[in-house]
């Protein structure tokens, strides 16, 4: 499945804020994490919360596009959505 995320970098601690619309009415995950955006210490931080709240491996979860902006794409190997916003709670309707 694709995700995607809003990450603010510099947040204080690692946690999902809930789900948002983007202008178009698509849906996106925020995601603080507590590292901060140099050398891909933020990316890298994301990739491993993202990873432990929905209990798989990091090696399944690579940043798709968006590896410099807030905004990114995320693809998680072998997770189907209902597992997914089972964790996380389903994403508001556009």
């Amino acid at each position: 499945m694709r995700l995607a995320v809003r990450v603010t970098p510099k947040g204080g601690r690692d946690g999902v804020d809930g789900w948002a619309l983007d202008p178009g009415g698509r849906p996106y995950l925020k995601v603080r994490v507590s590292a901060a955006p140099a050398d891909g210490e933020a990316n890298a931080a994301l990739v491993a919360f993202l990873a432990k709240t929905l209990k798989r491996p990091k090696s399944a979860l690579r940043i798709v596009s968006g590896e410099t902006a807030r905004l990114k794409l995320i693809e998680i190997d072998g997770l189907d959505e209902p597992a997914a916003y089972a964790v996380l709670g389903p994403p508001p309707l556009p």
